[in-house]
């Protein structure tokens, strides 16, 4: 196997999904980065993907990559830093399956990532979790669905895409009141569940039928929610909701929003948050 099209199949089917066995998500981000890599080395030698071999892969290109990148495409730093680091994972596997290019992929181990300032936290204060919950819908199809949402992104401090996978096997409601999440690097944790969520949770699922094996949140299609979804929904509940935010000129609430709060519940629900 040492072809460039050998190489990177067994560096996706076996490295990233068998080994690190890393969610679809993470995988699609080192797809983009390699297919953005790829063609910019077949432009750059005049020839097709196809025909590209190892030693077209050198350090020289990578550094041509990421000048382009921020150039041309006028990516932010924190993308070129995003790339570089998918690059970074890349050579390591090429150094360990052909050392023959152990020499370039040392080079592009030394292409430091750049400095930028952290992003901007933004959180909801309690007035605005208040005025988010108290604004919600509480009649239609999807009333109970959105509020059952937003309760358990609150509560869980879960990402989008863990909240997209779950089930309602993923929930416990008869014994300690918890749910199973689903996260990155193939891992699962559990979060206990405040009384409040657990109550629509119940009448969320008796509306489901108690099927076990479907996804919890559903779109009007009957069809699972996707993480942009659950984006528009969010987006569509949250659009006259003003943030508590220095810099006036954000383009609005998302779910990670919500992972950072200010509480407005019960000591105990609130410490039981995180677990």
């Amino acid at each position: 196997m040492n072809s460039v099209g050998q190489t990177i199949f067994a560096f996706f089917e076996d490295y990233l999904k068998t080994q690190k066995g890393l969610r679809p998500g993470s995988i699609r981000s080192y797809r983009d980065t390699l297919k953005l890599f790829l063609m910019h080395v077949a432009a750059t030698r005049r020839r097709p993907i196809t025909r590209l071999i190892l030693e077209d892969l050198s350090s020289e290109r990578v550094l041509d990559f990421l000048r382009m990148i921020e150039t041309t495409r006028n990516n932010h730093v924190s993308t070129r830093n995003q790339r570089l680091a998918a690059l970074h994972t890349f050579y390591r596997y090429l150094a360990v399956h052909h050392p023959e290019m152990l020499a370039e992929a040392e080079r592009v181990e030394a292409i430091p990532s750049k400095r930028t300032a952290p992003p901007q936290t933004l959180y909801l204060e309690r007035d605005e979790i208040e005025e988010l919950f108290h604004t919600l819908p509480k009649q239609g199809a999807l009333a109970l669905r959105d509020r059952t949402l937003f309760m358990v992104l609150y509560n869980t401090g879960a990402r989008v895409q863990e909240v997209a996978d779950l089930s309602a096997a993923d929930i416990d409601l008869n014994g300690p009141l918890r749910v199973r999440l689903h996260g990155k690097g193939d891992k699962w944790r559990s979060c206990p569940l405040w009384p409040e969520t657990a109550e629509l949770l119940k009448e969320l699922m008796r509306c489901r039928h108690g099927n076990q094996s479907s996804s919890l949140f559903i779109s009007r299609q009957g069809k699972p929610l996707t993480r942009f979804g659950i984006y528009k929904i969010v987006k569509r509940h949250t659009s006259n909701l003003r943030l508590h935010l220095r810099d006036k000129s954000c383009c609005g609430i998302s779910p990670h929003v919500i992972r950072h709060y200010i509480p407005f519940l019960t000591m105990s629900s609130d410490s039981a948050r995180r677990g």
